[in-house]
């Protein structure tokens, strides 16, 4: 996009309800005024300009539906152990955590305790069951394609930062087909820590080519806006997902209720962090 206009330059259209509140966000972002319209930007302003944003993803309960399979695997390794199975409403909310987490939680609803040794058996066990049904009911969310592919016509990197292992994140996305979108794919595996710990996406970010200061986090718990906040980057807090406090009060920057959303709300905030920029970034 041009920075300086030409000489016989029409007025610009209006907004309308074909162009979206997207494009003048991100028109506001990528753009620089001066006090005599616009003017040529300097190899400092292009390079802020420039600055590509990184949006990283949570994964279960975020991109994916994941908690048909994880509720299932879960179930039928119960069913194994003697144990009552979880129902599904109450289960879906459990997830997020890892597999041992939602272990430790299912079998805590059922009023079980297993011996350490027990439950790292179904850890394992867990992990490889779920590894071979890991598509086999789970699907993304509705609207997610399309919203990545409005973030990646704007130029924006994609990322996941998942509690999940990386190589299963991997195979859920390749399984789904979305695995090429994302610049980075990190699980709590990656560099050996797990949200809320910071350091899993700032190690997403870097590892996806971006900088924190032109980054935002999209995720759906109290957990992924807690990551966000420590790591100094806004979130955005999809409300579909898998928590038990509602989204509106996880308190994010931004509430979406379904992905066509998204893009508008991830801008809105990215014009904010501008002046935080490095004066030398490579885009």
């Amino acid at each position: 996009m041009s920075l300086v206009s030409p000489p016989a330059s029409p007025p610009a259209p209006a907004p309308d309800a074909a162009v979206g509140p997207t494009v003048s966000v991100v028109n506001a972002l990528w753009s620089e005024p001066t006090q005599c319209g616009r003017q040529a930007p300097d190899r400092t302003q292009r390079t802020k300009m420039m600055l590509r944003p990184t949006v990283v993803f949570d994964l279960d309960g975020t991109l994916i539906d994941t908690a048909p399979d994880l509720v299932a695997t879960l179930n039928s390794l119960f069913a194994r152990e003697g144990v009552s199975p979880v129902a599904y409403d109450s289960a879906r909310n459990m997830v997020g955590g890892g597999a041992r987490l939602l272990i430790e939680r299912g079998l805590a609803s059922q009023g079980r305790a297993l011996p350490a040794s027990d439950v790292e058996r179904l850890v394992r066990d867990f992990i490889a069951h779920y590894g071979a049904h890991i598509a086999d009911a789970s699907r993304p969310f509705e609207g997610l394609e399309a919203a990545l592919d409005e973030l990646a016509s704007f130029g924006c990197r994609l990322a996941v930062c998942t509690n999940k292992l990386e190589w299963l994140s991997v195979r859920l996305l390749d399984l789904l087909g979305l695995t090429n979108r994302f610049a980075a794919i990190c699980g709590s595996d990656t560099f050996g820590v797990s949200k809320p710990n910071p350091e899993i996406l700032r190690g997403t970010i870097s590892r996806a080519g971006g900088h924190v200061d032109s980054a935002v986090m999209v995720g759906d718990s109290g957990t992924d806006v807690a990551t966000a906040r420590t790591a100094g980057i806004p979130v955005v807090a999809v409300d579909f997902g898998y928590t038990e406090v509602p989204a509106a009060r996880l308190e994010a920057d931004r509430v979406v209720s379904r992905f066509a959303d998204l893009p508008t709300a991830i801008f809105e905030l990215m014009p904010r962090r501008r002046g935080n920029l490095p004066e030398t970034v490579s885009a």
